[in-house]
């Protein structure tokens, strides 16, 4: 549901995942849901309302734009089809808290990206926290500054809309890494600005256009997780150029550096006490290469088997909670009580590719 630039790469993996067969492709825009599909080799392109209405359709996959994510879910959720949404699950809190309610009075599954964190290169530090390599967590920092994405996306104006902005679109992808790496967040303090009150696009197709800011655009601030580690986040649309947009942990016996959690591959490192330079730590897991769906092919399996699946709702419901709890603090001038929390989920077996694919 959803046929714009992101589901490119879902559409193209596709086929990798042995649990997932893509049986339609559905857009406000049918010429679009049309071009996506012989592209992509999908056998059906329908409307929205055709697709819910479909009874091959099992799973809805969700990419529509943030601020309808929660709209679409719901409507799918009550067609009775289980959701797989892109980040974040909604754009508001008491829409998330909506979605895991109505999925669970129904029986149903929701899913929330990102899944990177089910990748190689995370699940590899996931190891390395649970073998106490770098002894108790004390602390993390978490960096991604850029100057935003009107150089490079074709319509970046929803990128400076509510339920966008650095934090909903980026931040998720380092908040889950975090949450699954520490557990959850229990307690937040941040800051927000709109640093340039309106931005000029240069990518084409709209180069030369502006787009009048309607969210922060730079946003720090430190997390208290439930196990003790202190955590700090900045996330930036305002920044011209940095060298510091990387994860780190530092426990009492070493620290652990983090690969970007937009991806799904290494390099994994780690300093630990007594040595005199970084070492890389080899992947003990496979998906190292962009395989976005991975999240929903776990839960298409755990469908069929009736596990718990990784990528949750619930998951997803945390970080857009920790997510406001930022933006509520820099308001109100306050700490901020994170109220939601989540089981973290279990790490994926070393070495075995268990969803199948070659990614």
């Amino acid at each position: 549901m959803g046929a714009g630039k992101i589901s490119g790469i879902y559409l193209q993996n596709g086929e990798i995942f042995d649990d997932v067969e893509i049986v339609a492709c559905a857009d406000l825009l049918v010429e679009r849901a049309e071009e996506q599909a012989r592209s992509y080799g999908v056998p059906k392109a329908c409307t929205p309302d055709e697709m819910l209405a479909d009874p091959d359709v099992e799973v809805v996959l969700n990419l529509t734009v943030p601020a309808v994510h929660a709209e679409v879910s719901l409507a799918a959720l009550e067609a009775g089809k289980h959701v797989y949404t892109e980040k974040p699950l909604a754009v508001s809190r008491e829409d998330g808290r909506l979605l895991l309610e109505v999925a669970k009075a129904r029986g149903l599954l929701i899913g929330c990206a990102p899944d990177t964190f089910l990748g190689g290169g995370l699940q590899t530090c996931r190891k390395v926290m649970d073998e106490g390599i770098i002894g108790e967590p004390v602390a993390s920092t978490a960096i991604m500054m850029t100057h935003g994405p009107e150089d490079w996306h074709p319509n970046p104006d929803f990128f400076y809309q509510s339920g966008a902005g650095p934090m909903f679109d980026m931040g998720p992808y380092y908040l889950t890494a975090l949450a699954t790496l520490l557990g959850p967040v229990r307690r937040v303090t941040g800051s927000a600005r709109v640093t340039f009150p309106e931005r000029q696009v240069t990518s084409e197709p709209l180069a030369g256009s502006t787009i009048t800011v309607n969210t922060p655009t730079h946003v720090a601030g430190v997390m208290d997780f439930e196990g003790g580690a202190v955590g700090t986040l900045v996330t930036s649309f305002d920044v011209w150029s940095e060298e510091h947009s990387r994860i780190d942990i530092y426990g009492t016996e070493g620290t652990l550096s983090v690969p970007d959690p937009n991806t799904f591959g290494g390099p994994v490192r780690v300093w630990r006490s007594g040595d005199e330079t970084w070492n890389n730590v080899p992947l003990t897991h496979p998906y190292t290469e962009n395989s976005r769906g991975l999240g929903l092919a776990e839960m298409a399996q755990a469908l069929r088997s009736g596990k718990e699946h990784r990528a949750s709702g619930e998951l997803g419901g945390h970080v857009l909670d920790v997510i406001h709890a930022f933006l509520d603090s820099s308001e109100g001038g306050r700490h901020v009580e994170v109220g939601s929390t989540f089981d973290r989920p279990e790490p994926l077996p070393a070495g075995e590719k268990v969803f199948g694919g070659d990614a």
